[in-house]
């Protein structure tokens, strides 16, 4: 199966037709049918990795102060209990199942129109973020828990990485529409020649590697999922950009297909 990251954006794209939606249509469109999809979360923040190993997913709404309309959206998917087990198996005990966590926005609001029809199972993969008083660990560490994921894709299960590769909400500008300020076109310019020249390297290092990386991941909630993309590519595979554009002046909406 290919590998995916999808830079999500704010929650209102659930609910919004424009290019990054259409984006995600025509993608799945473009997708061999999978076993099941494994959706590695920005927003599913956890002491320790765990896989949601649940018959049928709970719909979360972890976000705040949007309109009414969005807390009655609904994605009725089957779970994957079966497949997440297997990934508890593949993390050589760094990935437990967890049966109270369901489908955060992370998902759902990519899901909902790549595959509108809801019928292929889906299940989450947290993110270790609780090393050094509630930061995450390394990047790297999370980079080669992510190399152990990779039967997954000769297993079926398509895996997503759903985040954003530049995301500083902090900086961000109240208008969607904003145009992108220049260090985020910088940093977004960066991380795509990284990309495709295949330098995981540069990848796990930039957060850390300047000014351009710390304004572009502030946090690393919303990147780790990029870098579990990576992880799953194999040797002198490519890549293709499935979206790029920014929301909110400092938000990269890019995202790519491995395989």
């Amino acid at each position: 199966m290919p590998v995916l990251f999808i830079g999500h954006g704010l929650p209102m794209n659930m609910v919004l037709s424009n290019g990054f939606t259409r984006s995600l249509a025509d993608l799945g469109a473009s997708l061999p049918r999978p076993e099941a999809i494994m959706v590695i979360s920005a927003h599913w923040l956890t002491r320790g990795s765990f896989v949601t190993c649940t018959d049928r997913p709970r719909m979360i709404y972890d976000f705040y102060g949007f309109p009414e309309n969005l807390y009655r959206v609904k994605y009725e998917c089957r779970g994957a209990p079966v497949c997440a087990e297997r990934v508890t198996g593949l993390g050589d005990g760094a990935i437990r199942c967890d049966r109270a966590w369901g489908l955060d926005h992370a998902s759902y609001a990519v899901l909902r129109h790549m595959v509108p029809s809801a019928d292929i199972p889906v299940f989450e993969m947290s993110l270790d973020y609780s090393f050094a008083d509630w930061h995450p660990k390394a990047v790297r560490y999370h980079y080669e828990l992510g190399t152990r994921l990779r039967a997954l894709r000769s297993m079926g299960v398509l895996v997503i990485g759903s985040g954003n590769m530049v995301h500083n909400l902090g900086l961000a500008d109240p208008d969607t529409d904003a145009p992108p300020v220049e260090w985020a076109v910088v940093a977004d310019e960066e991380l795509r020649a990284h990309l495709v020249a295949g330098e995981h390297r540069a990848l796990i290092e930039y957060p850390s590697a300047g000014e351009g990386g710390s304004l572009a991941a502030p946090t690393l909630d919303h990147y780790l999922p990029m870098i579990y993309a990576t992880a799953l590519q194999k040797e002198g595979e490519g890549i293709r950009f499935t979206h790029e554009g920014f929301q909110n002046g400092s938000v990269s909406m890019r995202g790519f297909r491995i395989g």
